[in-house]
């Protein structure tokens, strides 16, 4: 299974679109458009396919955690 299929069923899991992708995305303050976004989800043998890397991978899951459960809390300091 490729980077670019489980980025595909999660895309179909979570009902998003494109628009729900890029604003999870800069979540974690990485920039995509809807173009090279669109590329990831063609069949392999469309000329502008695109493999998904790791990287776009990675930011991605992060950014649907923050997504579904909303921003780590700031651990609380103790006092002595």
């Amino acid at each position: 299974m490729t980077n670019n299929d489980i980025f595909k069923k999660l895309r179909v899991a979570h009902k998003l679109r494109d628009d729900d992708i890029v604003k999870i995305l800069e979540l974690v303050d990485f920039r995509i458009s809807k173009s090279e976004l669109g590329a990831f989800f063609r069949k392999e043998d469309h000329p502008k396919y695109m493999e998904c890397g790791d990287q776009i991978l990675r930011n991605f899951l992060n950014g649907l955690i923050i997504h579904l459960r909303g921003p780590m809390p700031k651990p609380q300091k103790k006092n002595p």
